[in-house]
């Protein structure tokens, strides 16, 4: 058996091409709160381990000219829920955050991390697909900007090409009265994973009126989902009583789930809803400036 290589780019450019030009498993060790357990109990052996912390751009908080927010792919949860500034303007990203792991695991664990395990149940994708971010994808081809929903592709797998490698995360600048937030269902309240997750982001105008929403479930299908008609039912109403109603029958339309120990089809299906209004109420609350 071969003996596996541990190398420390200093530039994305560099470490997409370590990847590329490995024959065998490559893994990038971000946080590597993981992989550093797959790897010990034996499940995976990687020819490559890529340690990307010494990235300068995978590390950095930054505001960007335009107002928006890029956070680096190495960045730990816990430097998220830190930033003040940052927790300030994305409440609901926060949420999903504080829910990985336990306080340890926060301070190594990134968000780019949870978002390529393609864990279904994983807790911030839901809330960052929900904000509408972008992931900046650096490969043999260059740099592109991908959607995060589109990066999971089914449990364990991601849509990233052989040699790419996630770099940061761009979220957009807020609109004002916007708010946003991050609900999950478990069976125990504390270090579990996620049976139904829900993400959910709107924007209101002067009058209160929804102009702009954005719904993301996650536990109920093989990846996490973008629900465009759950966020439909909220636009161009006050999201009253009627709107969370049809909120919660689209996020249920739209869950197709398995059966399995933490849960059975028909109650994820029915929590799906659920929380969905739930996530609305506090999202719409955060908007009109209670936190």
């Amino acid at each position: 058996m071969s003996e596996m290589r541990f190398e420390q780019p200093k530039t994305a450019e560099a470490a997409s091409a370590l990847l590329a030009g490995t024959q065998g498993l490559a893994k990038v060790l971000s946080g590597g709160t993981d992989l550093m357990i797959h790897m010990r109990n034996g499940n995976i052996k990687p020819e490559l381990v890529l340690d990307v912390k010494g990235i300068a751009e995978m590390n950095a908080i930054t505001v960007e000219k335009n107002g928006g927010y890029r956070f680096g792919a190495a960045v730990s949860c816990m430097q998220l829920l830190e930033n003040t500034a940052f927790a300030e303007t994305w409440p609901g990203i926060i949420d999903g955050a504080n829910l990985v792991g336990s306080i340890q695991v926060r301070g190594r664990a990134t968000v780019a991390g949870n978002l390529c395990n393609a864990s279904p149940a994983a807790d911030t994708v839901p809330a960052m697909i929900a904000a509408g971010a972008i992931a900046s994808v650096v490969g043999p081809a260059g740099r592109r900007e991908v959607p995060v929903e589109q990066i999971p592709a089914s449990p364990g797998k991601t849509t990233l090409a052989k040699g790419e490698l996630i770099v940061s995360f761009l979220l957009p600048k807020r609109a004002p009265h916007s708010g946003d937030a991050y609900l999950r269902f478990t069976p125990r309240s504390e270090m579990d994973i996620a049976v139904v997750g829900v993400g959910l982001s709107l924007t209101l105008d002067d009058k209160g009126v929804c102009t702009a929403a954005r719904v993301s479930l996650g536990a109920v299908a093989e990846r996490a989902l973008l629900v465009p008609e759950a966020a439909a039912a909220l636009i161009g109403t006050k999201v009253d009583e009627a709107a969370l109603a049809k909120l919660a029958a689209a996020a249920s339309a739209a869950a197709r789930p398995i059966d399995d120990k933490r849960g059975t089809k028909e109650f994820r299906i029915k929590i799906a809803g659920v929380l969905a209004r739930r996530a609305a109420e506090k999202a719409l609350a955060r908007a009109k400036g209670n936190k």
